[in-house]
């Protein structure tokens, strides 16, 4: 006879689940979004970095050699800085940043991001870039000295001569390459404010030029053109020479552009004259400079307040045409004094450096 068999309280098998095959999917779909993530960040960017540079002391030296020597010349003693500023621009032409470090300076007050086509004109290169940029540091240099021999009241010969045309330009069948303009309407050209000036005060009536073509004197007249800003123009590219009574060597390596223009001049004359103009404060500034002593704006001014600050400025010369970007940039501390000729610039630091209340200087703002 056959026994039951006692099942007892034995649950019944449970089924298997099939398989969910969405899990794997997500996961791979997840390390797919990650990876593209990271190769999206490392990718090159059509931006501009600006971030903070070096300071250089004009009165100064850099590995052991003075920033401006005067030779032959009897200079005096100085003390303090006079700091010029630079930035590191990464990106452009000259080499690509990547998306995250654009990212990280996007959240980085120090620094600021600019798309590359407001910064370089479409198909130039590198090599174009740093050339042009070493040609306005070597300009920079020349006009520094000229604005402050004027400023110390020494003389020196300026002449304008030309050196290329703008497309469609009426002067370029009246001038030729090489020409030195002498005058227009009888004013004598000394340095191109003058040419320009006049031609503005023309109102776009023929101007009658004195050149000098090829030593000997030629008289021409042209009538000027408006540009987009509504200041007249010959349409000429003009290039400057200078003759001073005695050498300046500025002696700087690596660093290029014309923004040193303002900080050099002022190395010049605290150099050439008694006294010292800072009294010990530790002062920075920027801004292009003519031979007449004008003051003109700059790129990147926010990186270099942060900069100056950052090595022990307490003082900063703006241009006045920078004042926008001046305004609610300021690092705490620092005071910023607006510019727009090398005697403010020599004012204001001579005001501070005898210790007087410097409230009163212009500000932005």
């Amino acid at each position: 006879m056959t026994e039951p068999i006692d099942l007892g309280e034995q649950a019944p098998p449970t089924p298997r689940k099939p398989n969910n095959r969405r899990h794997p999917v997500m996961i791979g779909a997840g390390v797919v979004a990650v990876v593209l993530g990271l190769l999206a960040l490392a990718m090159p960017s059509p931006y501009i970095v600006e971030s903070p540079g070096p300071t250089f002391n004009t009165i100064g030296a850099v590995n052991d050699v003075p920033l401006i020597e005067i030779p032959g010349q009897k200079t005096y003693p100085t003390s303090g800085a006079l700091d010029m500023t630079t930035v590191y621009m990464s990106g452009g032409p000259s080499g690509s940043v990547r998306l995250f470090e654009v990212a990280s300076a996007w959240l980085d007050p120090r620094k600021s991001v600019t798309p590359e086509e407001l910064v370089y004109p479409p198909g130039v290169s590198g090599e174009q870039i740093q050339n042009r940029n070493a040609a306005a540091m070597d300009s920079s240099q020349e006009t520094s000295v000229a604005a402050a021999l004027s400023h110390l009241g020494v003389d020196f010969e300026e002449d304008l001569s030309v050196v290329d045309f703008a497309d469609g330009a009426a002067a370029a069948d009246l001038l030729a390459p090489d020409d030195v303009i002498e005058s227009i309407n009888g004013i004598a050209v000394t340095d191109i404010n003058v040419l320009r000036d006049e031609l503005n005060a023309s109102g776009g009536e023929p101007v009658e030029l004195e050149v000098l073509r090829d030593g000997e004197p030629e008289t021409v007249q042209v009538a000027p053109e408006a540009n987009a800003q509504g200041a007249y123009q010959l349409g000429v590219l003009l290039e400057t020479d200078f003759e001073f009574p005695y050498e300046v060597k500025i002696q700087l390596e690596n660093v290029v552009g014309p923004s040193a223009g303002m900080m050099f001049a002022l190395g010049i004359v605290d150099k050439l004259t008694p006294g010292e103009l800072t009294g010990g404060l530790h002062v920075a500034g920027t801004g292009t400079i003519d031979s007449s002593g004008n003051v003109g704006p700059i790129g990147g001014i926010e990186q270099k307040m942060y900069g100056a600050h950052q090595r022990g400025a307490t003082v900063f010369l703006a241009p006045e045409a920078n004042c926008g970007e001046v305004v609610g940039n300021v690092p705490d501390g620092m005071q910023v004094v607006k510019v727009a000729t090398l005697e403010d610039a020599v004012e204001a630091v001579t005001v501070l450096g005898e210790g007087k209340d410097g409230s009163a200087l212009p500000a932005c703002g």
